[in-house]
């Protein structure tokens, strides 16, 4: 079984997360600059097998495409592209900078390390993937 990879895309940085192979734990990867972004999940693809990419989705509070969408699309187009056997799930993403920086300061780091914009990313990333878990998880368990 393949791990599931989490992408938090951003115009600068993209945070990952993936899976244990069980993939029953999300785990922060990296950060990464997003134009390297495609040259990073092919290496990463050589080392270890992934079933699916979840992208997050920016909604608006109304549950409509947010302006972010604009810069998600094309590079959703290229990952698809790119990696045509693997499926790519768009996932709902709101919320999820203001959770890690909230799980930032719960966790007690520091304020140098609240402002690692990078390290939001991640945890970002961790939080999508781990919501995505608990979907499947809640959704196999209805079936």
């Amino acid at each position: 079984m393949g791990r599931i990879l989490a992408i938090d895309y951003g115009q600068k940085r993209s945070g990952i997360a993936v899976t244990d192979p069980l993939r029953m734990i999300a785990t922060g990867l990296e950060t990464v600059a997003s134009h390297t972004l495609l040259d990073f999940l092919k290496k990463y693809l050589q080392k270890e097998s992934v079933d699916c990419f979840v992208v997050g989705e920016p909604n608006d509070m109304r549950n409509q495409a947010s302006d972010a969408a604009r810069f998600i699309e094309p590079f959703v187009r290229s990952l698809k592209n790119s990696f045509p056997d693997i499926p790519v799930e768009r996932y709902d993403e709101r919320f999820t900078s203001k959770m890690a920086f909230q799980s930032m300061l719960d966790a007690g780091l520091s304020r140098k390390r609240r402002q690692d914009k990078s390290l939001v990313d991640q945890i970002s990333a961790t939080i999508l993937l781990q919501s995505y878990l608990e979907f499947l998880n809640h959704k196999n368990t209805m079936a």
